[in-house]
């Protein structure tokens, strides 16, 4: 990496009428032009100093400033640890300053102050009454606005507020049927502030669905302008402004718009697109935004300790920041997922669970170098913060402590009979504790808790810090089909360790494997990407692994196939090159769709006509697609498969490479097949959008003896 330590341009007068990086000067961050990021590489010395010194004034500075101090205000509420100050309208528990580093707020001031920081809720009634649902069909909207206070704990060390709302009957209809329980904790010599929520639903209160839930902070536009979500995906943002017409051009949908007239030129003609910025829950641990100051960087950070008790498991992507500025703590959506992942209470089920706590973490840096030591430092404190969970300081009783939870561990091995007979251990297979249910049900699983780690190199696993209750064991394995599923119940008690021994996961095969079409590795990423419409692009993802994040991908495959389906021929093909990343839809010239029929050809030696083929094929995501499958004869009614219409994941419109897991094992009676060659025909029949498709995992045509 080769980063300049800063060159400083003044403004003339006339650039001071557009938007500048901060209000004297502009930092430029230089970068060799083969790099596409300042983070790619290894930093310097110098970087390397100045991160340890900034760790050095960090712990220095905590160990000399004072207590916390709690001001209590008639609509106001104010925790202020000498580092940080939070204030928070009483009693609603809404966050609408942030102090810290000579900055008297860090939250978009031009806002309502109920538009700084919120945690809120999707929501709708249940059953019959869904119907009645708010604007656009997207489920009602609550800000989750408390109507009590209280005061937890106060002390020198530590203060903890209580912001709560209950329901009650005259409220049906008008607020989701939840006790809520907002928490915020501000520690002695912390560089920030923690916050939690207790949701809780009564077994006699009505059913509703709930959507979506998360927290969200709007940082100030005049002042943070430098995004990160990943070491290679950070870069400078475009204004809200320039998102608005005549500057912005709204495209496909709402949330994808063209900079036509940015404030700034370095942004004319790129795509902004929030949905580009998501983040599968695994790797969703900090991220945030940097203001960027000549003499006084600082940055915003939101850091998840832990992902159990986000929805749907390790590979479940939600949002993270983007073009507001807005940071997000995403702990339930449907967004990958689609209406799988509602979760619907019915009229007798009591729940209740916890949110968080989160870390809202605020670093600084001073002396005029590099700001991208803030990103280092942030990172650092993530591993801090994931290494001290659980907590040990929240105050309610439903956080529960290290002490109060379990351990199971084990061994996964895996064996594929037609390969080897051996019990193969597993690297870096996922293995999980979630509710009980059906084998790969944890991907849809959200009203409970997950708990998940990786084998080791010889397959060993140590799942700890598990809530007490009644679970399943998951995995999967890369590299092979399907989901592993223990046989047993697992009951984890407060102090408990289990060891469940030695598992096998016999993947599903019924036979050898005659061909084989991509890597099982529930991603599309191995396939065809093409690059973007020149006119439609977002700089960070040229040259860049996540290429399938631009926009309008959808679109190139009738560019690249005017008149004919793609067709693939086994042992010729390859396909990298040739199997395109998506079965979409073409666009014709009267802007209308059309379906898709793939081919597959490949060659038989011979074909046993009294045996039975299986056809493997794993999908990655789908959206309102219909698969249809048909052996030879494309006319052939009914055909061999028809999955019928399945998938809401709108995985291609927001740029994912994956959604929703699907496998189907679907039997070929030898007669359909022919020595010599044959031809599967994979179509795709709706075509009412160009969003809807299949991503493909893998397809593998198997011999069963």
């Amino acid at each position: 990496m080769q980063i300049s330590f800063i060159k400083i341009k003044k403004k003339s007068d006339a650039d001071k009428s557009k938007r500048t990086r901060n209000s004297e000067a502009t930092f430029v961050i230089k970068q060799s032009p083969k790099r596409a990021n300042p983070m790619q590489k290894t930093m310097d010395f110098s970087i390397r100093f100045l991160f340890l010194m900034l760790q050095f004034l960090i712990v220095l500075g905590c160990a000399t400033k004072p207590g916390v101090r709690l001001d209590i205000q008639d609509k106001h509420v104010i925790m202020d640890n000498g580092i940080v100050q939070v204030n928070l309208s009483n009693p609603e528990g809404i966050v609408t300053g942030i102090q810290y580093n000579g900055i008297d707020n860090l939250l978009e001031v031009l806002n309502d102050e109920s538009n700084r920081g919120y945690w809120d809720i999707v929501w709708d009634e249940g059953g019959k009454k869904r119907t009645k649902k708010g604007a656009k069909g997207k489920g009602r909207f609550d800000r989750m606005e408390a109507t009590n206070f209280t005061v937890i704990v106060e002390s020198e060390e530590q203060v903890e507020l209580s912001f709560s709302r209950t329901w009650n009957d005259s409220l049906e209809g008008k607020l989701p049927p939840l006790n809520i329980d907002k928490r915020f904790i501000m520690l002695s010599g912390s560089s920030g502030f923690y916050t939690y929520a207790i949701y809780e639903h009564l077994k006699e209160w009505p059913a509703f669905d709930l959507d979506n839930t998360r927290i969200a902070f709007k940082p100030r536009k005049d002042k943070f302008h430098y995004m990160v979500v990943a070491d290679n995906r950070q870069r400078f943002m475009p204004l809200p402004d320039d998102r608005s017409p005549p500057r912005g051009q709204v495209l496909a949908y709402p949330e994808a718009v063209r900079l036509v007239d940015p404030l700034e030129p370095e942004f004319k003609g790129e795509v902004d697109d929030k949905y580009q910025y998501a983040c599968e829950s695994r790797y969703n641990r900090v991220h945030g935004w940097i203001c960027i100051d000549p003499l006084n960087s600082t940055g915003f950070w939101l850091i998840t300790p832990s992902y159990e008790f986000r929805s749907a498991g390790p590979l479940k992507q939600y949002l993270t920041s983007h073009v507001g500025p807005t940071t997000l703590s995403v702990f339930h959506s449907t967004h990958y997922s689609g209406a799988d992942l509602i979760m619907q209470f019915g009229p007798n089920e009591p729940w209740k669970k916890v949110y968080g706590p989160i870390f809202i973490y605020l670093n600084s840096l001073s002396n005029g170098f590099s700001p991208i030591g803030l990103w280092e430092d942030a990172k650092q404190q993530m591993v801090n913060e994931v290494e001290s969970w659980p907590y040990t300081f929240p105050a309610s009783e439903d956080f529960l402590s290290s002490d109060q939870r379990g351990k199971v561990e084990g061994r996964l091995l895996v064996r594929d009979r037609y390969i080897s007979d051996a019990f193969v251990p597993v690297s870096g297979a996922y293995v999980g504790l979630a509710a009980i249910g059906e084998v790969g049900s944890w991907q849809r699983e959200c009203k409970g808790y997950q708990f998940w780690t990786i084998t080791d190199d010889k397959g060993y696993f140590s799942i700890i810090n598990i809530r007490p209750g009644g679970y399943n064991l998951y995995s999967w394995v890369n590299g092979f089909i399907g989901d592993y599923q223990f046989d047993s119940v697992i009951y984890v008690t407060s102090g408990c360790e289990t060891n469940v021994g030695e598992l096998v996961y016999e993947a599903p095969r019924d036979g050898p494997t005659l061909w084989e079409i991509g890597i099982p590795d529930r991603s599309a990423a191995e396939f065809y990407v093409p690059d973007p419409n020149p006119m439609c692009i977002n700089r960070l993802y040229v040259n860049h692994p996540d290429r399938f994040r631009q926009y309008g991908l959808w679109e190139r495959y009738a560019e690249l196939y005017p008149n004919e389906d793609l067709v693939y021929t086994v042992g010729i093909s390859d396909y990298r090159k040739d199997w395109f990343f998506a079965q979409v839809n073409r666009k014709k010239d009267n802007g209308t769709y059309i379906g898709t029929t793939w081919q597959i050809n490949f060659k038989l030696d011979s074909v046993n006509t009294n045996g039975t083929y299986t056809l493997q094929v794993a999908l990655a995501s789908v959206h309102s697609a219909e698969l249809e499958i048909r052996i030879n004869n494309l006319e052939a009614n009914p055909p061999l498969f028809s999955s019928g219409v399945i998938g809401k994941e709108n995985t291609i419109a927001r740029h994912g490479i994956h959604g929703l897991y699907w496998l189907f094992s679907i039997h070929i009676q030898g007669t359909l097949l022919v020595q010599g060659n044959n031809t599967i025909f994979l179509t795709q029949t709706r075509d009412t959008s160009p969003f809807i498709g299949i991503m493909y995992d893998y397809i593998r045509l198997e011999y069963k003896r």
